[in-house]
């Protein structure tokens, strides 16, 4: 059995191009600001449940 080469620079090496959805979201600052405040509130969670 014959290892595999591998190929520099080949499709499998790069990253996915994100979709329009993607795009869209990254830039939608109500969006952003949603995952903001669940990002702290989860965060908060934590915080609080440590110190109980």
């Amino acid at each position: 059995m014959k290892p595999e080469k591998f190929v520099p620079y080949s499709e499998a090496s790069f990253a996915t191009v994100p979709g329009r959805a993607t795009r869209f979201f990254r830039k939608f600052i109500p969006w952003q600001i949603y995952r903001f405040i669940v990002l702290n509130l989860k965060i908060m969670r934590i915080v609080i449940g440590g110190h109980s």
